[in-house]
């Protein structure tokens, strides 16, 4: 592997109504499908040679029709799932300041929560950082697509940075369908080409000149 993409998946009608979703099973809303539809032919021109997606419903259809356009099969790993949030799952962020003030004053000031039933981000970084390590030791040239989720995107792009919590918290959450472009030097080390691209030009940027005349004829 020499090339990761790290994508997040389409809009949900919790997204829309600013729920936090974590690992609750939700699908992508009328929104999410038509910016999946446009995202497809961007990133298949990236030609993945391995498509690995969260096990949630809205990363398996954000991931399914890349897929199927690039050929390739996808390959589901629950270790790459949003951040836990136990009982803030389905709740907005006005409802949580009503219900739990005292953590919600903590996640406004950037500082750890302090329920049990929500993962820390150290936590949710070590899975997501040992799900990326098994597919980097595995034997294949080429580009690597993941497809995750908000949280979960940041803390991979992080690990495989290697930054540490202050760093990674210093990225954006990546916007609906967007995705993040890390390749690998000649050295080992790992550098972002790219953060929050979106399928609108020039995400052309980097592909091969094949990948780039099979989008501008369709066939991407």
């Amino acid at each position: 592997m020499n090339r990761l993409l790290v994508v997040r998946h389409g809009q949900t009608e919790w997204n829309l109504s600013g729920r936090i979703q974590g690992s609750s099973d939700i699908d992508l809303d009328e929104t999410g499908r038509a910016q999946t539809a446009q995202a497809v032919p961007a990133l298949a021109a990236y030609e993945p040679v391995r498509i690995v997606s969260s096990d949630l419903r809205r990363a398996v259809e954000t991931a399914k029709p890349v897929a199927e356009l690039a050929g390739v099969e996808i390959e589901l790993d629950k270790r790459l799932r949003e951040r836990g949030y136990g009982p803030w799952e389905g709740l907005t962020m006005h409802e949580i300041a009503e219900r739990f003030p005292d953590d919600h004053r903590r996640w406004r000031a950037q500082e750890p929560l302090l329920n049990p039933e929500i993962e820390t981000w150290g936590d949710l970084k070590r899975r997501t950082g040992e799900a990326v390590r098994d597919l980097a030791e595995s034997d294949f040239e080429g580009t690597l697509m993941l497809v995750c989720h908000g949280g979960s995107a940041r803390q991979i792009v992080g690990g495989v940075l290697d930054w540490d919590h202050d760093s990674t918290s210093g990225l954006s959450g990546m916007d609906n369908c967007h995705w993040a472009d890390l390749r690998r030097m000649k050295s080992g080390k790992w550098r972002l080409f790219g953060y929050n691209l979106g399928a609108t030009p020039p995400y052309t940027i980097g592909m091969s000149p094949l990948a780039k005349g099979q989008l501008a004829g369709g066939k991407a």
